[in-house]
């Protein structure tokens, strides 16, 4: 077989291909991308899902950036941070991919958290804390209220104790290696898909 044959014989055997839109490697969107991103923000405010992710208290723009993509890919209602000036930021945006223009993005201070959680309460959200503590529940034996705030400590310190005492839950992620911490982005996005799987069953099974 000549090497035009192997050519056209790998080619009809690659079958599958990548279905994801990266916007912003089109200087000049096609109308396909138009509209996908008008239908994107045409469902703004309108998801489903009843999950607020409270990031203020971290301040490293690459976790927020890839914090705010996760939480937009997942369907949050929104994401709480404590400047929206980070959102200005080059590593943010590098992390993010344009993620903050169809998220509803809120800042709160980390000094105003307190009077916000207490204010969510009232709406009747369920505050829930990333950490590990003496009464926190296993990841994979929690079942994640519709309403629920997800709040994720700070980088080195993680939830201040003035804030543990606000918290409704703790919720811990199961680990086996040696290391006892996970980046707070990886925490707060294995918390976000389990929130997120589990109202897609619960969809599911209303259906």
């Amino acid at each position: 077989l000549g090497s035009n044959s192997i050519e056209t014989n790998s080619q009809t055997e690659w079958t599958d291909v990548q279905k994801k839109i990266i916007p912003w490697k089109n200087s000049t969107p096609n109308l396909d991308l138009e509209l996908a991103f008008q239908g994107r923000a045409a469902k703004l405010g309108k998801s489903n899902s009843r999950l607020i992710v409270v990031a203020s208290l971290i301040d490293k723009p690459t976790n927020l950036g890839g914090l705010c993509r996760t939480s937009e890919i997942f369907g949050a209602s929104a994401l709480v941070v404590g400047s929206l000036h980070y959102m200005q930021d080059k590593q943010f945006q590098h992390l993010s991919v344009s993620a903050e223009q169809w998220l509803p993005i809120i800042e709160v201070k980390p000094s105003q958290l307190v009077d916000y959680l207490q204010q969510k309460k009232t709406e009747g959200y369920t505050i829930i804390g990333v950490e590990q503590t003496a009464k926190s529940f296993d990841l994979t034996e929690y079942c994640f209220p519709e309403k629920s705030l997800l709040l994720l400590g700070n980088e080195h310190e993680g939830i201040p104790a003035n804030l543990i005492h606000q918290l409704d839950v703790c919720v811990e992620i199961p680990q086996q290696g040696i290391i006892r911490s996970l980046n707070v982005h990886v925490s707060g996005a294995l918390l976000i898909w389990e929130y997120t799987r589990q109202q897609v069953i619960k969809q599911r099974q209303q259906k």
